[in-house]
């Protein structure tokens, strides 16, 4: 499943949000093309995206969750990266 938390991390004048999956990276990455990112901009366990990327996300089916379910559901499935 992917995931996405609050756009509430600030950086160049924008609000961002962390995009993950809970399952692979492959599903990630996939998505993440789909959303129109590129894999330059993957950063270890997650893309970073902005507001109104977050808003495209969760329109084509991520599941916007608090930033403590997103780091957890990383751990438990063993893709968190520190």
């Amino acid at each position: 499943m992917i995931l996405v938390d609050q756009a509430i991390w600030p950086h160049r004048g924008k609000r961002w949000a962390h995009l993950v999956s809970d399952e692979s990276y492959e599903e990630l990455h996939n998505f993440a093309e789909n959303l129109g990112l590129v894999r330059s901009m993957f950063q270890k366990d997650h893309y970073d995206v902005h507001h109104d990327l977050r808003a495209r996300a969760i329109a084509m089916g991520a599941t916007p969750v608090d930033f403590r379910v997103l780091a957890r559901a990383l751990r438990n499935a063993g893709l968190r990266c520190r």
